[in-house]
């Protein structure tokens, strides 16, 4: 853990991990979703807008070559520099396909000269162990990780938003991941209808049976031509963060959230951003998310808190 830090910072173990600077490339392979294409369902999960989280330089109809170099100019830009480049397939589900296409699209990304390996986003219920075969060849050559959508760990929050599987699906897929040597992060949506401040803190006892490599916590973001946001419109009570001014809650609840949090697992994200032309609501009203990083950090090191010490020892 980077002592500087109140909590395990993924970029440092990153940085550690590869012995200099590592920046993550978004790509969108094209790949699409079990929940929306009727294999499993309809209309996705009712929190998702793709176009929400995708960078402008991340598009389907460039080959994935131009988007990594066009992710490198992007992050230079902005004084973004890195000595190792992990291409990340992030929009859709990105193990979605036969084996055979996901080689292709995999082996181009890592052809790059500037790419030293990648990260895949994708859903639990779109992993096989023919898959996983592939992901573990690779992960012999070059750096390999999975992030899963975890989104809750309750069954009944999964099914309110649609979500096509249960928890047990991704208890799972992570440990079938794990088997394989290969690195296991996963996604938690912070604020989803129905569940309070207790149940999301004694939930992290799963999260932690799941031994995480790293973690991306993110407050639930109301966006517009939604169907959470026609729920979010009727009875916003039901929503732990329901009011505008409640950036203040989501802080103390993240800080609570860190310290029930194995410190074995990195933290990449305590909070997201999105284009704010989409946004119907967010708790942090429009505060910047690493200022909303910083007063977490500030408020830590205030009151002498450190990720994990509030686990049971």
């Amino acid at each position: 853990m980077n002592t500087s830090l109140p909590y395990n910072d993924y970029g440092s173990a990153m940085q550690r991990r590869f012995g200099g600077r590592v920046q993550k490339l978004a790509i969108d392979a094209g790949l699409g979703c079990p929940n929306r294409d009727g294999s499993i369902g309809y209309g996705g999960c009712t929190f998702c807008r793709n176009d929400a989280f995708s960078p402008s330089y991340c598009r389907e109809e460039r080959s994935i070559a131009e988007q990594i170099n066009r992710a490198i100019e992007f992050h230079t830009s902005r004084h973004r520099n890195a000595e190792h480049y992990l291409a990340y397939f992030q929009s859709g589900s990105n193990t979605y396909a036969n084996v055979e296409h996901l080689e292709r699209l995999y082996a181009e990304a890592l052809a790059h000269p500037a790419i030293s390996g990648i990260i895949i986003g994708t859903r639990a219920d779109c992993i096989s162990s023919e898959k996983l075969d592939l992901l573990e060849h690779i992960s012999r050559i070059k750096y390999v990780a999975v992030e899963y959508g975890i989104e809750s760990v309750y069954d009944a929050t999964l099914k309110q938003v649609n979500r096509g599987h249960d928890f047990r699906t991704t208890e799972l897929a992570v440990e079938a991941t794990h088997q394989r040597g290969i690195d296991v992060g996963g996604h938690l949506i912070v604020g989803l209808m129905d569940e309070s401040r207790e149940s999301l803190i004694s939930g992290m006892k799963r999260i932690n049976a799941l031994k995480l490599n790293f973690i991306k916590f993110h407050q639930l973001q109301i966006y517009r031509s939604t169907p959470i946001a026609e729920e979010w419109l009727r009875n916003h009570e039901r929503f732990l963060f329901g009011r505008a001014d409640s950036v203040d809650s989501y802080i103390e609840l993240i800080i609570e959230l860190l310290r029930h949090l194995d410190p074995a697992t990195a933290v990449e994200r305590m909070v997201s951003s999105a284009p704010h032309n989409l946004l119907l609501h967010s708790p942090l009203g429009g505060l910047r998310p690493d200022t909303v990083r910083q007063r977490i950090i500030e408020r830590m090191v205030a009151l002498d808190l450190r990720q994990g010490d509030a686990l049971e020892r």
